[in-house]
């Protein structure tokens, strides 16, 4: 009987490629043969990632100019702690565009683990800080719009739309703090 035997045709492996990301010098350290993560747009030092701080920058700012205009958000706490966050996040947000803008022009990749560990607590706790604000203001909207009925003698339309922006800046910073969380947990 003929049986087929296996034949056993060795096959060259391919070249290891250079763990060193484009226009970055190699280090004699042990570092150099790990491999580096791609530049996944949204994070920091990508053209992306500023994209998003501009966002949550001009959210947060608008949340703050619209809220500010009124003359009685003082009368309600949750409406100060909406003041007091959108603030810190438009700061937050602010100096890492600032960060982004000199990593793009320099060419610098900000993937070192400290930094990104800092960008990461930091996105977390503007984001935790950004979303119950909105939600707490959304909570105080609804109570004065729907169950007060008292929308004639308050802004019931400036501070829905000051809860309206703290939500989108949110919704820019929550990608932000994943993308960030996802770095640091990937290494």
């Amino acid at each position: 009987m003929n049986q087929s035997r296996p034949a056993i045709h060795p096959i060259e492996a391919p070249p290891i490629p250079d763990p060193t990301p484009p226009g970055v010098a190699a280090n004699n350290n042990n570092n150099q043969n790990l491999p580096w993560m791609k530049d996944v747009q949204g994070m920091p030092g990508t053209p992306g990632g500023l994209a998003l701080r501009v966002l949550q920058f001009m959210f947060a700012v608008a949340a703050l100019c619209v809220m500010v205009t009124t003359n009685d958000f003082t009368s309600v706490t949750a409406f100060c702690y909406l003041v007091a966050v959108v603030i810190l996040q438009s700061f937050w947000s602010l100096s890492l565009a600032f960060v982004d803008v000199y990593a793009l022009l320099v060419g610098r990749c900000l993937r070192n683990p400290r930094v990104v560990f800092l960008f990461t607590i930091g996105d977390g706790i503007t984001s935790t800080l950004t979303f119950a604000a909105a939600c707490a203001s959304a909570g105080i909207t609804v109570l004065i719009g729907n169950d007060i009925g008292n929308c004639a003698q308050n802004h019931c339309t400036k501070f829905e739309t000051a809860t309206a922006m703290t939500f989108l800046s949110w919704f820019a910073v929550s990608p932000s703090f994943l993308l960030n969380f996802w770095s640091l947990a990937s290494r």
